[in-house]
């Protein structure tokens, strides 16, 4: 089959959406399918199946580029659009598949809503805009033939399939890498640093705990004013290359994220499937993902607790890898195909 990603987020931008898309073209082309991606024009340098799309600079994020407009006329044949993003690059590719009549697919990453406040800095702002922006993404996502989500909580009036983005687990496994190494137990996180990651109650984890080393790996808004609290127990990292990361998350005694804005948390199963076990606030999706063979989870904004599930992944011993295996990216891509119609 031809299939057309179309995305607002890409290379050389480094997130979730932009290793979902990269694992799941691999593994589809490697089944025999070509997989076309549709794109804001970066620096990134396109290979003969990745399609820029015209864009500007994001005033509020400057990871992201606003895509404006390519003709679809200028785009391939395709069977299937699967769109990744609601924004004009996904606009674009609803438009493909209405006027050339073809599957539409669409795959909900990010409650968006989430990270408003970052541009808007205004608590009511980002809220009025928060509502008005999830009307209409309600609204875009009833227009496919199928919506997907890793979990079937999305906050959106759909009922998704879900379809986890799923782990690369040839790719995350045990490693040994001695620039990671450490003589001390040692806690991390990986991953965007904004508000509702809420990385700054692990800072006041790390004070409680000067005995433990933390090793904080990701950019983003707060990172800044973070670092200027941090205990002298922490260091941070910018995004570390794909291939370093089993390296770094095999080198942990313990995972840990406070986030309450994840819609799978795929950092944290790339942990477990590395070996290594994850202390995840209990709400969702962890409440779902995070249990007692891989990890623990704490009452969100609870220090007390949040230390004891830590505490508790330091001391034990569990089968993080087996316990994610239902996760796997193969498993996805199954799914994939039969949404696809792939006969």
């Amino acid at each position: 089959m031809n299939i057309g990603f179309f995305t607002d987020s890409y290379f050389p931008g480094i997130d979730g959406v932009t290793y979902t898309i990269r694992a799941w073209r691999d593994r589809l082309e490697d089944r025999g399918h070509e997989v076309y991606v549709v794109y804001p024009a970066s620096s990134h340098e396109p290979d003969d199946r990745e399609i820029p799309v015209p864009s500007l600079p994001n005033l509020f994020y400057s990871q992201y580029r606003v895509p404006l407009y390519r003709r679809i006329s200028t785009l391939p044949d395709l069977d299937v659009v699967h769109c990744h993003g609601p924004a004009s690059t996904g606009l674009m590719g609803r438009r493909y598949a209405k006027k050339r009549d073809v599957k539409s697919v669409y795959t909900h990453h990010t409650p968006v809503e989430d990270y408003f406040v970052q541009g808007l800095k205004l608590e009511l702002l980002a809220g009025i805009a928060g509502r008005a922006y999830v009307a209409y993404e309600n609204r875009f996502l009833q227009s496919f033939d199928c919506v997907t989500a890793s979990t079937s909580r999305i906050r959106r009036d759909v009922t998704p399939r879900k379809l986890p983005v799923g782990i690369e687990m040839d790719t995350f496994r045990p490693v040994t890498d001695s620039q990671f190494a450490s003589d001390e137990p040692t806690v991390g996180y990986s991953g965007r640093m904004t508000r509702k990651k809420h990385v700054d109650e692990i800072l006041r984890l790390a004070d409680r705990l000067p005995d433990v080393r933390f090793e904080l790996v990701g950019e983003g808004p707060v990172r800044d004013d973070l670092e200027r609290g941090a205990p002298g127990n922490v260091r941070f990292r910018d995004f570390l290359p794909r291939e370093n990361l089993p390296a770094f998350y095999s080198a942990l005694d313990v995972f840990v994220t406070a986030s309450t804005c994840d819609t799978l948390g795929l950092s944290t199963l790339e942990a477990n499937a590395c070996g290594t076990p994850v202390a995840a606030a209990d709400v969702p999706p962890f409440d779902r993902t995070i249990g007692p063979d891989n990890g623990t989870r704490f009452d969100h904004g609870d220090l007390d607790d949040m230390e004891r599930a830590v505490v508790d992944c330091l001391d034990g011993d569990r089968p993080t890898r087996a316990a994610v295996e239902g996760f796997s990216v193969e498993r996805t891509i199954d799914d994939l195909e039969e949404i696809y119609g792939v006969s």
